[in-house]
């Protein structure tokens, strides 16, 4: 059976001259871990998909930093947990970069609240941004890699979801649940050479981990006494975005056990 190409329904696709060029999208690329992969593919040739929701200017810097890397980009802004919002993100990345073969879902937020003082609207907010925000991008993103029959998805997860972390409940139950969604996606799309995988990218020091992150020497659970770099984790991404025949893994960027 010959396969499709995707086209949004609000705007046909207009056909590039040439070979396509390897495109991925980012949610959560304005800073931190969806920047450091933004780069990561940027600096292997990639054109870059940046995804924001609210900080446009960090969006407009990472942009800038692919664009100084020899790379192309486009800005794209959505709100992961409205599900409309997450289509139209996709669909416009479609039309403006054609469909991309990767997508990385690294949109997350974190709350620090121990579980007997954790309120239902910060709950209700963490769990829509990093559990159903990754359903809404896994539903929007599938069409045009099923109609390909080929791509990869790269969610990012957390050591946390495997452990629990004193003073992180939603946090911590938004990234289990993120396990079995990856999981389950991997077994549906599998068959059509759709691969869905999990990284886990330890500590890193971003504006999630402020005032969480361990102090230098709190590295006691980690064989190697130190995190990985965020350079590393990103590196991580880029490889098992590429890779061809592994999907529904979890893979752990730091020297701990799961």
């Amino acid at each position: 059976m010959p396969r499709t190409r995707f086209k949004p329904t609000s705007e046909p696709a207009q056909a590039p001259e040439g070979p396509a060029p390897l495109t991925v999208l980012v949610t959560g690329a304005s800073g931190g871990i969806g920047r450091a992969v933004s780069l990561a593919f940027a600096a292997a040739g990639w054109s870059v998909g940046v995804h924001y929701h609210r900080n446009k200017a960090g969006a407009e810097d990472t942009l800038r930093r692919i664009e100084t890397a020899g790379a192309t980009g486009a800005l794209f802004q959505a709100d992961v947990r409205e599900v409309q919002s997450v289509q139209q993100m996709v669909e416009a990345c479609c039309r403006r970069m054609g469909t991309p073969s990767v997508f990385v879902c690294g949109a997350g937020l974190a709350a620090s609240r121990l579980l007997l003082r954790q309120g239902i609207d910060e709950w209700n907010n963490v769990i829509a941004t990093n559990l159903t925000g990754p359903f809404h991008c896994l539903r929007a993103m599938a069409p045009p890699l099923l109609a390909r029959g080929d791509g990869s998805i790269v969610l990012v997860g957390s050591h946390a979801g495997f452990h629990g972390a004193i003073g992180q409940a939603a946090y911590a139950a938004s990234k289990a649940g993120l396990i079995g969604l990856a999981k389950t996606a991997a077994r549906e799309w599998g068959p059509n050479n759709i691969r869905v995988n999990l990284v886990l990218p330890g500590w890193q020091r971003t504006g999630l981990s402020e005032g969480a992150m361990p102090e230098s020497g709190g590295w006691s659970d980690h064989a190697l006494r130190r995190p990985p770099s965020i350079e590393a984790v990103a590196r991580t991404v880029l490889h098992l975005a590429q890779t061809k025949d592994v999907s529904g893994q979890v893979w752990n960027c730091d020297s701990r056990n799961l």
